[in-house]
């Protein structure tokens, strides 16, 4: 039995300003989703990768991937993605072989996301935990908003959830089934796998996160990242 990653990389660049889709975005020498994957593959837990990406630039991707000096024994395979981040991982799962039993979703803008973060979200769906996100603590005072003015809200329950997700294949298969027809309209589509899980009545557990798996999204995110992988150098 084997554990597969589906690694999300059709998501564009424009609030990063650049042309370019977000994940062929330059990073220290090395594309975003060429560290992603290495991220995933440095784990030592993942036995083969499918990596999600956007019809118009799977070329890119391809030449990317291949000069990226990847685990040579680790399958990698591309796939067109959907309209929607749901319906690009459900792409992904379906290009997965039988033999899969564990399933990662990775998204590539969190391409510094340590090597042991990955595997301890393995060892906890190994363990008996058909659902699993990475955690960490929420450090801002945060409201809620209403017509009467704002309430603080109690953080020390709450958390912010990172990637990858890791999943039992069967829960994973069947509550992207279950939601389908929510895939193709962004608006009501999931934002992650965890979510579609426990809409099925899935517990869903946890384990650390780590400071560095944060998602790059706008440009001082890139610039973060850049310092990150500048110091490491």
């Amino acid at each position: 039995m084997r554990v597969a990653a589906v690694l999300t990389a059709a998501g564009s660049g424009s609030r990063l300003g650049h042309e370019l889709p977000k994940a062929l975005v330059d990073l220290g020498g090395a594309t975003v989703v060429v560290r992603a994957a290495r991220g995933l593959l440095a784990s030592g837990v993942v036995d083969l990768l499918v990596v999600t990406v956007p019809a118009e630039h799977q070329g890119a991707f391809a030449a990317a991937l291949t000069a990226g000096e990847l685990e040579p024994d680790v399958p990698v395979t591309l796939v067109v993605g959907g309209a929607s981040r749901q319906a690009s991982v459900a792409a992904g799962l379906r290009e997965l072989p039988a033999d899969v039993d564990v399933v990662l979703v990775h998204d590539a803008a969190r391409c510094l996301t340590p090597p042991a973060m990955v595997a301890r979200v393995v060892a906890a769906v190994r363990a008996g935990h058909r659902a699993v996100v990475p955690t960490v603590a929420v450090t801002d005072t945060l409201v809620e908003v209403g017509p009467d003015g704002v309430r603080t809200v109690d953080r020390t329950t709450l958390r912010a959830v990172q990637t990858p997700q890791g999943f039992d294949r069967a829960l994973l298969d069947r509550a992207h089934r279950a939601a389908a027809d929510r895939a193709h309209d962004e608006r009501q589509a999931a934002t992650d796998d965890a979510s579609l899980c426990a809409a099925l009545g899935e517990p869903v557990a946890t384990v650390d996160g780590a400071d560095e798996a944060f998602k790059i999204t706008t440009a001082r995110d890139l610039a973060v990242a850049r310092t990150l992988v500048k110091e490491d150098a």
